[in-house]
């Protein structure tokens, strides 16, 4: 570090942030790649009332003050010989600092998407269309089958009608769901 002790002052602060903060973010992207990571970082010291309980992203975090000094410290060094205005080169960084923490929140937001529970619910089938698989017998006098796309994909389901016998091939709509396992339907 002995460089550091000849450089401009306003650079050399650039450098001692930058340098324990980039070693920071370094652990925390490993430990966030094997799973070691579980939360968005430490909870702030103040209770508020956000829009949710479960909250995927903290705007008071230790990640997002790694993140925002990250872009901060390194826009001071990568831009400190091409703006001689202190002020303006704080202003800079700055901004990139709060950019980065908002990328973060975007990139956090589009991995959220990915933990959706797309697992298949019987009673998601109601009020849906679906098409007659196997004939379906008259009046609750026996089953048939039919096939109904529910979160993109087809399930082949066991149905009754409380109608008339609905043949092969025929579009039906969904109205109950009986013994938890047996849909109801009716023409369409």
């Amino acid at each position: 570090m002995e460089f550091l002790n000849n450089l401009d002052p306003v650079l050399r602060i650039f450098w001692y942030i930058a340098i324990p903060t980039s070693g920071i973010f370094i652990i925390q992207t490993i430990l966030t790649f094997i799973g070691a990571d579980a939360t968005d970082g430490i909870d702030a010291d103040f209770d508020a009332d956000f829009d949710g309980d479960n909250a995927p992203f903290q705007f008071f975090s230790f990640r997002n003050l790694i993140n925002f000094l990250l872009g901060f410290s390194w826009t001071g060094i990568s831009f400190f010989n091409q703006i001689e205005n202190t002020t303006y080169l704080y202003s800079l960084s700055i901004l990139v600092g709060i950019f980065f923490v908002f990328l973060f929140f975007i990139v956090i937001k589009q991995i959220t998407k990915l933990a959706e529970d797309n697992t298949f619910k019987i009673t998601n089938t109601i009020n849906k269309t679906a098409e007659v698989y196997t004939p379906i017998p008259e009046k609750k006098s026996g089953k048939g089958k039919v096939l109904v796309s529910v979160n993109g994909a087809y399930h082949e389901l066991d149905a009754m009608t409380e109608n008339e016998k609905i043949s092969s091939g025929s579009t039906v709509k969904i109205t109950k769901i009986i013994n938890q396992n047996i849909l109801i339907v009716e023409s369409i």
